[in-house]
């Protein structure tokens, strides 16, 4: 189905493109907001990404990678060019950005907890968290991994499992919190 709708878009229908979009939009989006931790950025970079990914696909080739992996090579180097030309400025009004439909009390928990997962991921090498996010959040197989990254399945695998041991070892509840908001 996905590959007729890639086709279909390289026989110049760009309509059938806005299926690909629909079926990966959260997880690119999902992807790209754990890699910046800043709702509009992750906004527009996601935006960027889909673009980049219509204005392409006549070179997507499945011979060498599945669409999803295409996809989620272009949302990481994406990020990478983003924070190649970061200017760290947070503008005011971000702060005050909750609605009044909000459960405070229940985001302000989530966000406890989000805090925690940050900070043992802050702990762990760029391309430790990588691998993490794309497995966790993103549900890569290793090989979409290896893909995405350019490493070998078999190393992608194993990094994800000294990552996961370390945190059994060292944090069984905040893996658990890390499980719970998947």
């Amino acid at each position: 189905m996905e590959s007729e709708i890639i086709a279909q878009c390289k026989q110049g229908d760009l309509r059938q493109f806005g299926r690909l979009y629909d079926e990966y939009i959260r997880k690119v989006y999902q992807f790209i907001y754990f890699k910046t931790h800043h709702r509009e950025t992750a906004e527009d970079l996601t935006s960027t990404v889909f673009l980049k990914a219509l204005e392409n696909i006549q070179s997507f080739d499945e011979k060498k990678a599945p669409f999803k992996a295409w996809l989620f090579r272009i949302a990481r180097n994406t990020v990478i060019d983003h924070y190649r030309t970061f200017r760290d400025s947070m503008d005011i009004e971000d702060a005050w950005d909750v609605k009044s439909t909000q459960d405070v009390a229940r985001d302000a928990e989530m966000e406890l907890t989000i805090q925690a997962v940050q900070k043992y991921m802050d702990k762990l090498k760029p391309e430790q968290r990588e691998i993490v996010l794309l497995r966790v959040w993103g549900d890569h197989s290793f090989k979409e991994i290896a893909e995405i990254t350019g490493k070998t399945e078999a190393a992608a695998k194993m990094m994800f499992k000294r990552v996961i041991d370390t945190l059994r070892e060292d944090f069984a509840l905040l893996a658990i919190a890390l499980l719970l908001i998947r």
